[in-house]
């Protein structure tokens, strides 16, 4: 019999309300809860549905329904109640199901039992052999469910588990990670969700008891208490590590997080983290402290032998920074800035402080250097205003030199120098548009105004050409700048072709102090500078489609651009600090200044051409090759750079490290191809005219199986002549290197597999990060244990190795 009829109240929606609200006791392995859904069984307001074998009325009203065949079906509200037999009063809410009873939310989520008693009240509510599975695959099962009030839910017996609990076939299975209770109680009042006796079990085996144990409610975003701990061990001098990070909620926008690193060797290093929300930003404050003696490899006799994991030199304070805040209030205006700082220039290599090098305001240090910036932004529709200013601290390792580094005894490596890197304030930046096109193209009007100072003198690459060495502490050179620019572009689409004219036109201001002698003569230490230049050009682009009988489709796209400006007379006693590097690529190679920033920029008549080839077909089969060059009509000499002979460091030879310096540019090479679903890779490279490459990357990513996966990267760099520079005077000369790296996982026999990763350093025939372990991993749980080794010349510890584990389990989260 099937019934549709109006209801008295809203009795069944409580009454169901009270299975489900034994399902929330599984609900804290839930990283969000489910969307709720919307009504889709076309039933009205006011409106129950009954589908039965057998049904009927009592005399006080009370449906009653059983189902012969199939179970019978009650629903209200997007609710629905499935069972062999069922009561419900309309009048009170009240019921009872009984044989294989099914209770299923708005949400989606499903509750069985095989009895379920209801009360509309919601203050008692009983499920028997109550099982639940969770939105995100975990399962949940009790001999019995009850609520015993408004506020608290109880499972008595009860077993969770992340894993499923019945194998392909549908017989049951053991899960591989489950805990099981004598009684779980969910207090909603608390918050809190409480455990006794709770059992952790490995594949039914017992390997952790607690007699009590206790969690956030699931209706708890954030609630105090101790989170994942993570266990490490390092042969570089910490030995044996546990972090047992706690989290203190002050309030809904503010928490601490309190994480002491315990080490078994050495001194612990407290780490702390203070975060605070406002109605318009947030700010973030990690710190650690520790008082510590320097700790790796030194020789502490001098008698040339090398003591391994020792402690030597005073006990010392050592503490690190790492803060940011950001607040972007109603209007065009933002704000921010970092505070980014180390006593001790090893501390987050010796320990193993995790990401430490961030990206948080609006200028960014790069690996291994800390930023302390302040900054505001102004941006709208049409235009664009930055104002910052910023210092930098550096961790690396000198690149250069003889005894830069200490490959016997890392503790005495040579660090940068941080006078040699510069104070930066302020930096301006800013562009604005008219609204409507100029002339029938976009004009853009562009302004940067920046102002270095500089403690230390630093000649190449930051001087062009170098200079003779000057006396150790000599004065850094201090530069301020003040850039106009215009740019005029406009778009025209004829006969298939693409016509792009342009005109672009800037000039700079250069006020300069400090030079060295030779610079500036000996009488005169400081210059002020000025310099224009003048850009009229045309971009052309003619793509050509030519779709085979296959489906295939190749397209051909010629690339030009010829541009003539006057030559800008770059002065050597301009400072190159924002352009010490360039790397060309397809994009790159058409701009109007290749280099980044404002210190370096290009002046003459050019001419820049390519051609890219791309190849589509089957479904979603790719292949795509690009090859461009530049001609100009002189060489620009200023562009070259000095390096020193390591064998004869009187003996120096200028070098085009950007492949720009000449009259012909190097050749641009790249491709990407995707010739199936599960391979996939790129090329870049930049040859010389002889044929040399000069820099290459490549990249081929693979996948088979259901979980088989491998990457491949190979990087080259040959652009300087000499390897290593040995120039004392060099802030930070470019090295040759060649590496390859490699990572994949291999699954052997069912969940089990290995697991590896490494990075090759060719020219040293040495593996500079490896990594190999063995690995499982199911549906419900990720499990690795390997052996990790570090040799990174830039990792001033020296080498660190030893076992690492990794443990994801679904639902709860992964250690480092």
């Amino acid at each position: 019999m099937r019934l549709a009829t109006p209801r008295a109240d809203h009795g069944l929606k409580r009454a169901l309300a009270s299975g489900v609200a034994a399902m929330a006791l599984a609900a804290p392995a839930l990283a969000q809860s489910p969307p709720t859904l919307s009504r889709a069984d076309g039933l009205p307001d006011g409106a129950i549905y009954l589908d039965a074998d057998r049904g009927g009325r009592g005399a006080d009203g009370v449906i009653i329904a059983a189902g012969d065949v199939e179970r019978a079906l009650l629903r209200v509200d997007g609710r629905t109640l499935r069972a062999r037999s069922l009561t419900y009063d309309p009048a009170t809410g009240q019921g009872a199901a009984e044989g294989q009873v099914e209770v299923i939310d708005t949400d989606g989520a499903v509750v069985y039992a095989s009895r379920v008693e209801l009360d509309g009240g919601l203050r008692a509510g009983v499920a028997v052999d109550f099982a639940t599975r969770l939105a995100n695959g975990a399962s949940l099962m009790a001999a019995t469910a009850v609520r015993r009030s408004e506020t608290v839910n109880e499972l008595n017996y009860a077993l969770f588990s992340p894993c499923p609990l019945c194998a392909e076939d549908g017989a049951p299975a053991s899960p591989v990670i489950s805990v099981s209770a004598e009684q779980v109680v969910q207090d909603e009042a608390l918050r809190a969700i409480v455990y006794r006796n709770a059992v952790f079990r490995v594949k039914d085996v017992p390997v952790f008891w607690l007699p009590v144990f206790a969690h956030p409610d699931p209706t708890v975003e954030r609630a105090s208490g101790f989170l994942t701990p993570s266990i490490t061990y390092d042969t570089g001098g910490r030995g044996l590590s546990v972090e047992a990070p706690y989290l203190h909620v002050v309030s809904p926008s503010e928490d601490w997080l309190i994480s002491p690193q315990i080490n078994s060797q050495i001194a612990p290093l407290l780490n702390l983290q203070w975060r605070r929300r406002f109605a318009d930003g947030v700010v973030v404050a990690r710190g650690g402290y520790t008082r510590e003696r320097n700790f790796g490899d030194f020789d502490l006799d001098g008698d040339g032998r090398i003591e391994r994991d020792v402690r030597f030199g005073p006990q010392d304070h050592r503490s690190y920074l790492l803060a940011y805040g950001a607040f972007d209030p109603e209007g065009p205006w933002r704000w921010g800035f970092t505070a980014e700082r180390t006593s001790d220039k090893t501390l987050f290599d010796r320990y193993d402080i995790e990401e430490p090098y961030q990206d948080n305001g609006l200028y960014y240090g790069d690996q291994r250097r800390l930023i302390s910036q302040v900054y505001a932004e102004r941006q709208t529709e049409r235009s664009y205003l930055s104002v910052a200013a910023f210092a930098l601290q550096s961790l690396r390792v000198r690149a250069f030199g003889a005894d830069a580094f200490g490959n016997e005894t890392p503790a005495l490596n040579e660090f940068e120098d941080d006078g040699a890197l510069p104070l930066v304030g302020p930096l301006v930046e800013g562009r604005w548009e008219p609204a409507g096109p100029v002339l029938g193209g976009r004009l853009r009007l562009q302004a940067s105004a920046a102002a270095l100072y500089r403690d230390v003198y630093v000649g190449a690459p930051v001087l062009r050409p170098e200079t003779a060495a000057l006396p150790a502490g000599a004065s850094g050179v201090d530069s301020r700048r003040l850039t106009g620019r215009l740019d005029w572009r406009r778009v025209i689409i004829t006969g298939g072709a693409r016509i792009e004219p342009f005109v672009d036109l800037r000039a700079d201001l250069y006020d300069l102090d400090d030079l060295p002698p030779l610079v500036a003569g000996a009488a005169e230490r400081g210059a002020q500078l000025s310099r224009y230049r003048t850009t009229v050009g045309v971009d052309f682009s003619y793509p050509l489609i030519r779709r085979f009988a296959s489906g295939a489709d190749v397209i051909l796209e010629p690339l030009a651009q010829l541009s003539i400006s006057n030559d800008p007379e770059l002065d050597p006693r301009i400072p190159v600090e924002d352009a010490q590097t360039l790397e060309l690529d397809a994009s790159g190679l058409f701009r109007t200044d290749r280099f980044a920033g404002y210190d370096l920029l290009e002046g003459g008549a050019r001419l820049t051409a390519g051609l890219r080839t791309t190849a589509e077909w089957g479904e979603g089969r790719s292949a795509s090759l690009f090859v461009g060059r530049s001609l100009r009509d002189d060489r620009q000499t200023a562009f070259r750079v000095m390096a020193a002979d390591p064998a004869a460091p009187a003996v120096t030879r200028l070098y085009d490290p950007t492949g720009l310096a000449r009259q012909a540019s190097d050749w641009v090479v790249q491709a990407e191809f995707e010739p199936a679903d599960a391979v996939r890779g790129w090329a870049h490279a930049t040859v010389d005219g002889s044929g040399e490459i000069r820099r290459a990357e490549a990249a081929v990513d693979a996948r088979w199986g259901a979980r088989n996966l491998a990457s491949v990267i190979y990087l080259v760099d040959r652009t300087n002549p000499f390897d290593p520079p040995a120039q004392p005077t060099v802030a930070e000369a470019r090295q040759n290197y060649e590496f390859v790296q490699a990572s994949g996982q291999q699954f052997l026999a069912g969940p089990w597999g290995v697991v590896g990763t490494g990075i090759y350093d060719v020219q040293r025939d040495l593996f500079t990060r490896s990594e190999v372990g063995l690995l499982y991993d199911d549906d419900c749980v990720r499990f690795e244990i390997g052996y990790r080794k570090d040799n990174t010349r830039v990792r001033p510890s020296g080498p660190s190795e030893g076992v690492y584990v990794r443990l994801t389990l679904a639902t709860f989260g992964a250690t480092r």
